[in-house]
C-alpha cells in the first residue's frame, strides 16, 4: 500500500515508477542477470518471551555465521539492539498518528551495528572491542529482540568494513532501516541514481545500500501508516534481480521481516518444551500444512501462516499479548538452523515473512516486482491474506555440522564416505542377502528408509521426488511440503543366486520379477527418456567430473548418445536442444548459478529436465521435472568429496533403471547391482590407506607441480584428483587423458615431475600399462593408484614407483574406491603445507554468481 502525504508526493511517486522503468530497462540491456544469489550467509534470530542476554543474542548470531562459513565470505557483520524494547509495544496495531510512531521509536534504541573483515574471529574481537568501548552490559535480558547477521562475498566494491553488512538507511538518522541481503540487484545503478537525484548519498559501493535508503524514501513518502510487509513489499516492487533479505526498522520495533526472490532462504521455530516429563521435546505442532481441522474447522489461512500452534489471529485480538515464548531463526541454509530446531520452514519465491509478538505471518508478493506500474498494488491485496507454509522436519543431525572429533570437515567427510554412499542406495536398491550393504543397514539398525511413490503416491519436494531416508518418530509424521508419506516397507533383500551363464540370465530376465533398482524421482519418465533423442549432462567443476564418470555406463547399459556439457560454455554456445532431449542438471547445493541459467535454457527449448542434487527444495529441485536427490548429508568443507562419490552412485543407478529392460545387459546390470551391495565395504579398504598416503604426502609436499593421468572410466577420477590438489593444497596440478600422452604433455615428463597414473583393473588396464612404461623410460617418478594384487602394474612400474592398491570392483564402480586415496593425498598435502583445508582461498562452497 502506498498513500502519499501530500499531492506533491503523488507526482514524485510517478516521477519514481517512471524513473525506474527507464532506468531498468537501460540497465536490463547491460546487465543480463537473473536468479543468481551472491555467496553470502544470512543469519537472524528473533525472540519472543523467551529471554536472552546481550551477550547470549550476540554469540548466538556469531555461532549461526560460523555455520555459514563454508559458503565463503571476505567479511562479516552483525546489528542487535542497545537496549531492550518493552513487550508493552503495540506492533499489532497500527500508529494512528506521528506522535504514537515517535513513542513507539522512543521505546526502541538506536541498533548497534559491528562489522570487520576477514574471518569470523576478527568480527567476534571487533564485537568485544565495541561492547567494550561503548560500556554496553552483556547481562541485560531481552524478552524480545531482532537481530541479524551476515557474511559478505565481494560482488559490488572490494572486501572493507564499509561495504560490510549490515548497511542502514542513514547513521546520522539513527539506523531507521538496518537490511542484510543474500543475491544481486540487478538494477541498483537506476535505484541509486534516482535516489541521489534526491538527495539520499551512499557510503558503499555496494548494489546492497539502495535497499535501506529506499526503505527510508517510501516510507517518508507515507502520509499513512502501513505495516511492516506492506512497506517491505513495496520496496520489492522496485527491485529486480535475486535476493534474500531481513530487514529491521526502528519505525517498528520488535520486528523482524524477511523475504526472498531467487535466493535460498529457510526459518526455523522454536517453542519451549511444554512436556511434563522434562525431556525438552518440542511440543505436537497444530499446522503441518495439510488439511487439518480443530473443533470442527477448517483452519483459516491466517492461522496456518502462524504454523507451529502459533495461530495468527485478527491483530486486536487480545489473546495475542498471552501468547508462549517463541524463537524464529532465519538462515541461509539448514547448517545454522538445525542446532536450534528441527522444524522449519522453507520459503519460496516471493514469500514475505513478518515475526512479531510471537507470531509469524507469511505474504507472496508473487511475480510483482521490478519496475510494475504501480507500488503495491500486488501488496495491498496480499497484505489481507496470509498463507499457508508447511514446517517441514530436517532430516539433519547436528553432528553433520560438526567436526565429530577429525580436525577438519574435509577429512571427516572423506571418512564418512562408506555410510553416505549406503545412505544414496538404501531404498532404492535391493541388496542380495549375501550383500555386506545389505549386512551393514541391517546390523547398523539404521531408520527405515523407503522410496516416496513406492505405495503409487507421486509425492515430490519441489520437483524432485524426495528418495531419502526419512527418519520416523511415533509421534511426530513427516510432511514434505503437505505431502503424506506411506507406511515404510521393510528392508528387501533378494536371496543369493547361483553363478549363471549369460544365457541363463538373460532367459530369468525375461520372466517378469520385482526390479532391484527403483528411483521413484524418475519412475514417471523412465519410458520417455529411453526412446529420447540423447542425454545431456550439465554441471560444474566436480559435478561435472561425476557426470565423466558415470558417461560410458549411461552409454553402455542405456544405449543412446550420451553428451556432456559445462554449463558456462553450453551457455556461451547456446547450442540446439530439442524437445526430446533429456537434460541432466547435476549440483550438489541445487543453487549453482551458471547450472540453474542452464536449466533456464534448456526448459525454454522444451526438454525434459531432470535434477540431480544433494539438497531438497533448492532452486534446481524446484524447478526441473523430476530428479533425484542423492541424499549424502551435510557437506561443508569447500573441497566436495562424499557428494562426489554419491554423485556417481546415483547416475550408475540411474543407468540402470533405465536399462531394466534391455534383456542383453542384464547380466552386466546383475553384476553392477551386486557391486553396489560391496561398495560400503570397498570404500572402508580404501580409507585404511590413509597412513600411506599420508607419508607420500610428506614426500610431494614440496613439489610445486603434479601430473595425473587416466583414461576410460578414471579419465574423471584424474581431473577430479588433479581438482582437489589444486583447491586446498594451491599447487599446480593437471589431469590429462592417457590417450592424449604423446599429443603434448609428454614434454613436461622428466626425473623431476611427480606423476601419479590411474592404473585399476579395468578395460583400460592394458593400455595404461604402456602409458606407464613410457613414463617409466623418461625417468618420471612415478605414483601408480592400482588394485589389490595386481602384479603387472608392479612390474611396469618398477621398484622405484609408490603403487597405492584399492579393492577391485566393477568397472563402472571403480571410480568411486579410486577417488578416497586421490582425496586423502590432496588432504594430507594441503596441511603438511599449511593451507586452510576447509576454506581454500578465493573459493566457495556454493558457487551461486556467474559473469
Amino acid at each position: 500500500m502506498f498513500v502519499p502525504r501530500k499531492p506533491d508526493a503523488e507526482i514524485a511517486r510517478k516521477e519514481l515508477v517512471g524513473n525506474l522503468r527507464a532506468f531498468t530497462i537501460a540497465i536490463n540491456q547491460i546487465v543480463k542477470l537473473a536468479n543468481l544469489a551472491s555467496m553470502c550467509g544470512i543469519f537472524g534470530f528473533y525472540n519472543y518471551r523467551q529471554s536472552h542476554s546481550h551477550a547470549d543474542i550476540i554469540d548466538i548470531l556469531l555461532t549461526g555465521l560460523r555455520r555459514l562459513e563454508y559458503r565463503g565470505y571476505d567479511s562479516a557483520g552483525l546489528a542487535v539492539d542497545t537496549f531492550p524494547v518493552p513487550l508493552v509495544v503495540d506492533t499489532t496495531t497500527l500508529p494512528s498518528s506521528k506522535q504514537q510512531e515517535q513513542e513507539n521509536e522512543e521505546n526502541n534504541s538506536r541498533p548497534l551495528i559491528i562489522k570487520a573483515c576477514g574471518k569470523i574471529s576478527d568480527l567476534e574481537t571487533q564485537v568485544k572491542h565495541d561492547l567494550s568501548e561503548l560500556k554496553i552490559d552483556g547481562n541485560v535480558e531481552f524478552e524480545v529482540h531482532a537481530g541479524i547477521a551476515h557474511t559478505r562475498w565481494a560482488t559490488h566494491g572490494p572486501p572493507s568494513v564499509v561495504n560490510a553488512h549490515p548497511h542502514t538507511s542513514g547513521a546520522g538518522e539513527g539506523h531507521e532501516f538496518l537490511v542484510v541481503h543474500n543475491g544481486i540487484i540487478t538494477n541498483f545503478r537506476a535505484l541509486k541514481d534516482f535516489l541521489v537525484h534526491h538527495g539520499e548519498t551512499f557510503e558503499s559501493e555496494t548494489d546492497t545500500e539502495v535497499i535501506p535508503k529506499l526503505f527510508k524514501w517510501i516510507y517518508n513518502s507515507l502520509s499513512e501508516p502501513v505495516t511492516f510487509s506492506q512497506l517491505v513489499m513495496d520496496v520489492m516492487s522496485q527491485l529486480e534481480g535475486a535476493y534474500a533479505l531481513l530487514v529491521k526498522s526502528t519505525h517498528y520495533p520488535g520486528e523482524m521481516v524477511a523475504c526472498k526472490r531467487g535466493s535460498p532462504l529457510i526459518m526455523g521455530v522454536k517453542k519451549p518444551s511444554t512436556s511434563s516429563t522434562g525431556t525438552g521435546a518440542e511440543p505436537a505442532l497444530v499446522n503441518d500444512g495439510g488439511d487439518q481441522k480443530e473443533n470442527g474447522n477448517l483452519e483459516s489461512p491466517a492461522a496456518a501462516g502462524g504454523g507451529d500452534g502459533l495461530a495468527v489471529g485478527p491483530r486486536d485480538n487480545p489473546a495475542a499479548k498471552r501468547r508462549p515464548g517463541v524463537e524464529y531463526f532465519l538462515a541461509s541454509d539448514a547448517s545454522a538452523v538445525v542446532e536450534h530446531t528441527k522444524r522449519v520452514v522453507v520459503l519460496e519465491d516471493g514469500d514475505v515473512v513478518v515475526m512479531r509478538r510471537g507470531t509469524y505471518e507469511i505474504f507472496n508478493f508473487g511475480d510483482g516486482g521490478g519496475g510494475g506500474s504501480g507500488l503495491a498494488s500486488t501488496a495491498a491485496a496480499a497484505a489481507s491474506a496470509p498463507l499457508p507454509r508447511a514446517l517441514q522436519t530436517l532430516n539433519m543431525e547436528v553432528s553433520s555440522i560438526m567436526k565429530g572429533g577429525y580436525d577438519h570437515f574435509m577429512l571427516k567427510e572423506i571418512f564418512e564416505q562408506p555410510e553416505t554412499v549406503l545412505q544414496t542406495m538404501r531404498g532404492r536398491v535391493r541388496f542380495r542377502q549375501d550383500a555386506p550393504a545389505a549386512e551393514v543397514a541391517a546390523a547398523a539398525g539404521s531408520p527405515v528408509a523407503w522410496t516416496l511413490n513406492e505405495a503409487g503416491n507421486n509425492n515430490k519436494i519441489g520437483g524432485i521426488t524426495a528418495n531419502a531416508t526419512i527418519r520416523i518418530s511415533a509421534t511426530t509424521p513427516t510432511k514434505p511440503n503437505g505431502y503424506s508419506l506411506p507406511p515404510p516397507p521393510e528392508i528387501k533383500m533378494v536371496p543369493p543366486a547361483p553363478a549363471a551363464s549369460v544365457a541363463v540370465a538373460a532367459a530369468a530376465a525375461s520372466t517378469p520379477k520385482e526390479e532391484r533398482i527403483k528411483l521413484g524421482g524418475l519412475a514417471e519418465h523412465i519410458e520417455t527418456i529411453r526412446t529420447g533423442r540423447r542425454l545431456i549432462f550439465v554441471a560444474c567443476g566436480t559435478s561435472f567430473h561425476a557426470c565423466l564418470a558415470a558417461r560410458q555406463a549411461l552409454e553402455h547399459l542405456v544405449g543412446i548418445p550420451v553428451a556432456m556439457e559445462l554449463a558456462s560454455d553450453l551457455l556461451d554456445r547456446a547450442p540446439p536442444i530439442f524437445r526430446d532431449d533429456t537434460c541432466v542438471f547435476v549440483s550438489q547445493s541445487g543453487e549453482t548459478a551458471d547450472t540453474l541459467r542452464a536449466l533456464e535454457y534448456a526448459r525454454a527449448k522444451g526438454a525434459l529436465c531432470v535434477g540431480l542434487t544433494n539438497t531438497v527444495g533448492s532452486a534446481i529441485a524446484r524447478n526441473t521435472h523430476a530428479g533425484v536427490h542423492i541424499n549424502a548429508g551435510c557437506e561443508i568443507g569447500v573441497a566436495s568429496t562424499k557428494a562426489y562419490t554419491s554423485q556417481i552412485v546415483v547416475m550408475v543407478m540411474m543407468a540402470l533403471a533405465l536399462s531394466a529392460d534391455r534383456v542383453s545387459q542384464q547380466a552386466h546390470r546383475e553384476e553392477i547391482i551386486d557391486g553396489l551391495g560391496q561398495l560400503p565395504c570397498a570404500l572402508r579398504a580404501a580409507l585404511r590407506l590413509d597412513t600411506q598416503v599420508r607419508d607420500l604426502a610428506t614426500r610431494l609436499k614440496d613439489e610445486q607441480s603434479l601430473l595425473v593421468f587416466g583414461r576410460g572410466y578414471n579419465y574423471a577420477t584424474a581431473l577430479e584428483a588433479a581438482l582437489k590438489v589444486k583447491e586446498v593444497t594451491l599447487m599446480h596440478s593437471e589431469g590429462i587423458l592417457a590417450g592424449e600422452m604423446k599429443h603434448g604433455p609428454l614434454a613436461l615428463v622428466d626425473e623431476h615431475m611427480p606423476i601419479l597414473v590411474v592404473a585399476t583393473l579395468d578395460s583400460m588396464h592394458g593400455k595404461m600399462l604402456s602409458v606407464i612404461q613410457q613414463l617409466k623410460a623418461r625417468g618420471a617418478r612415478l605414483v601408480v593408484l592400482c588394485c589389490e594384487g595386481d602384479s603387472e602394474v608392479e612390474h611396469a612400474a618398477g621398484k622405484d614407483a609408490v603403487l597405492v592398491r584399492v579393492p577391485k570392483l566393477p568397472d563402472c564402480l571403480q571410480p568411486v574406491v579410486n577417488a578416497v586415496p586421490l582425496q586423502l593425498l590432496a588432504y594430507h598435502l594441503a596441511v603438511l603445507r599449511g593451507h586452510n583445508v576447509d576454506q581454500p582461498r578465493n573459493l566457495a562452497k556454493s558457487v551461486t554468481t556467474c559473469e
